[in-house]
């Protein structure tokens, strides 16, 4: 793909990436990440966060309960904070560190986010930052497979099929 830049009339190549990819991070291959032109910054599930005395930055990628996770402590005297606010409107205070991540074959240094990122579909997030001037979104495609938690097999959906009357009156109708 060919994106034409009218200031300078120079031509850049930007990588096509999907609305998913699959990326090397900290030596670990194929780690599922999402691509999130809608979110600033990129962020990584991490564990054992901690600054020790001596004010540098440890943490481990990804947890424990993660078939990513390797036990690696990786230390950093250059990292910063970040004020994240969600989409809910939640704020965290979170360390930031730059990390060199390959996607879709093409290395950049990424700066980001350490989170617990359990809870979400996929460990790591790749935001506009780290995008911009270097991939082009084109959100038809992706790289991996729908996530096993869809929206046909959730309790959610099950119980409304059971029965939706007695659905809506417990989750819709409380509020």
């Amino acid at each position: 793909m060919v994106q034409m830049n009218e200031k300078q009339g120079s031509e850049e190549v930007l990588e096509i990436v999907g609305r998913n990819a699959y990326v090397t991070i900290g030596g670990v291959e194929k780690v599922p990440a999402k691509i999130d032109t809608g979110a600033d910054s990129s962020s990584i599930w991490a564990s054992d966060i901690e600054v020790s005395e001596d004010g540098k930055l440890r943490f481990k990628l990804f947890a424990k309960d993660s078939p990513f996770y390797t036990g690696e402590v990786i230390e950093s005297t250059d990292y910063k904070v970040s004020v994240i606010r969600s989409s809910n409107g939640e704020e965290q205070i979170r360390y930031r560190v730059k990390i060199p991540v390959e996607i879709s074959g093409h290395k950049v240094l990424a700066s980001l986010t350490l989170a617990n990122r359990k809870k979400n579909h996929f460990p790591i997030l790749i935001g506009r930052r780290t995008l911009s001037g270097k991939f082009l979104v084109d959100v038809r495609l992706s790289e991996v497979k729908q996530h096993p938690k869809n929206a046909k097999t959730s309790p959610l959906n099950k119980e409304l099929n059971e029965d939706p009357y007695k659905f809506h009156q417990k989750y819709i109708n409380s509020n």
